[in-house]
C-alpha cells in the first residue's frame, strides 16, 4: 500500500559519549533514502531535522545520568512533531541520532494507540534505569522508559507514563544485556529472541512468531538500531556486538513486516559516519527501508507463479 511518508532528523549524540551519531540522519539522506521510497510508490516529505540545543557534556545535578536535560527537552520536541505527523495521517520515519531518541519517537507515536507495540530489534535491550546503568548514558534506557521505568523526567515525556506496556513489546537480536536489563526481562515477561533463538530457529520462524504475538496491538512500532546487525555488515555503530544478525536476515525480517502490514512508525538509530566505512552502514540502513516499505526484487503475474511452481515440481 502507498504512504504518504514524513521523514524526520534527530541529530541527537548526548546519549551516549561517542561523538559523531549526530550526522547519522545526513549519511541516511545521503544514502539516497527519498529516492528509494519515491521509486517505490510512496509519497515522501522531508521535514529535515529537530534542533538539539548545545549541551556542556557531563552528568546532571543529583543525577548520574548524562546529559540528562539536553535529553529531556529533544525528547520533548520531537514527541510533539511526531504527534502532528500522524494527525496529519502520515507515516512517521524518525532517524537518529542515537537511540535515546525512541523516548521522544514513543513518547508522540503512542498518543494515538491505546494498545500499541513495539518491535526493538537491537544487540541490547536498552532496559537500564538510573541505578542500573554502568554508563549513565541514556541511550541505554530508552526502553525502560517508555515502560514507566527510570527517571520521572524521562518517563513523563508527554505529561503521562507508561507509553507502552512490556506484555507488547518484542526484542530481537538481543546479545548484549547488563544484569539489571535481564532483571527487568524476568521481572515483566518481556518477549526476548536472542540471538540464540534466531540461530535455533531461524528469522523466519522469529518474524512469524512476533507478528502473531502482536496482533492484538493497534498499531506497532519499529525501533531499529544498526547495531542489531553484525559489525561486518554495519561497522559504522557506537556499540558493535560480534555475532550480530546478518544483512539478508536483516531483509527477510523487514519484508516479513512489510507482508503482515503491521508496522505504523519506525525509526532507524545509531548510524555514526565517523565510524563507518565509506557509508556502509547508513546504505544498509536505507536498503532496510526499501524492504520494510515494500520493495521487491522481482514481481510475477500469477500466470508466471503457476509455471514456476509447476516447474518446480
Amino acid at each position: 500500500m502507498e504512504k504518504n511518508i514524513s521523514i524526520l532528523g534527530v541529530p541527537m549524540d548526548l546519549g551516549q559519549s561517542r561523538r559523531g551519531v549526530d550526522m547519522g540522519p545526513s549519511a541516511i539522506r545521503y544514502a539516497g533514502v527519498v529516492e528509494r521510497l519515491e521509486n517505490i510508490g510512496h509519497t515522501v516529505t522531508d521535514l529535515g531535522n529537530i534542533d538539539i540545543e548545545p549541551a556542556v557534556r557531563g552528568t546532571a545535578k543529583h543525577s548520574n545520568l548524562k546529559n540528562l536535560e539536553a535529553v529531556v527537552n529533544a525528547s520533548l520536541d520531537l514527541a510533539e512533531k511526531v504527534e502532528k505527523i500522524i494527525g496529519r495521517n502520515d507515516f512517521p520515519l524518525i532517524f537518529g541520532g542515537d537511540h535515546s531518541i525512541a523516548i521522544g519517537t514513543l513518547a508522540g507515536v503512542s498518543r494515538h494507540y491505546s494498545n500499541l507495540g513495539v518491535i526493538w530489534y537491537d544487540a541490547h535491550g536498552d532496559l537500564n534505569t538510573e541505578e542500573t546503568s554502568p554508563s549513565g548514558n541514556i541511550h541505554g534506557m530508552p526502553l525502560a522508559a517508555s515502560l514507566g521505568f527510570g527517571h520521572p523526567l524521562l518517563t513523563n515525556i508527554g505529561g503521562y507514563a507508561p507509553k507502552i506496556k512490556p506484555e507488547n513489546v518484542v526484542i530481537i537480536g538481543a546479545r548484549d544485556l547488563d544484569d539489571g536489563e535481564k532483571d527487568l526481562i524476568k521481572e515483566l515477561g518481556i518477549k526476548v529472541y536472542t540471538m540464540h533463538e534466531i540461530d535455533r530457529l531461524g528469522m523466519t520462524k522469529v518474524m512469524e512468531e512476533s507478528i502473531e504475538y502482536l496482533k492484538g496491538t493497534d498499531g506497532v512500532h519499529l525501533s531499529l538500531d544498526l547495531d542489531g546487525l553484525d559489525p561486518k555488515e554495519c561497522p559504522g555503530v557506537g556499540t558493535p556486538v560480534l555475532g550480530g544478525i546478518s544483512y539478508r536476515e536483516s531483509h527477510l525480517a523487514m519484508e516479513m513486516l512489510a507482508d503482515a502490514e503491521i508496522i505504523t512508525s519506525a525509526e532507524f538509530v545509531e548510524v555514526n559516519p565517523i565510524l563507518d566505512e565509506r557509508n556502509r552502514t547508513a546504505l544498509v540502513a536505507v536498503a532496510l527501508m526499501g524492504s520494510l516499505f515494500g520493495e521487491k526484487l522481482l514481481e510475477r503475474p500469477l500466470t508466471m507463479k503457476r509455471e514456476y511452481a509447476y516447474q518446480t515440481k
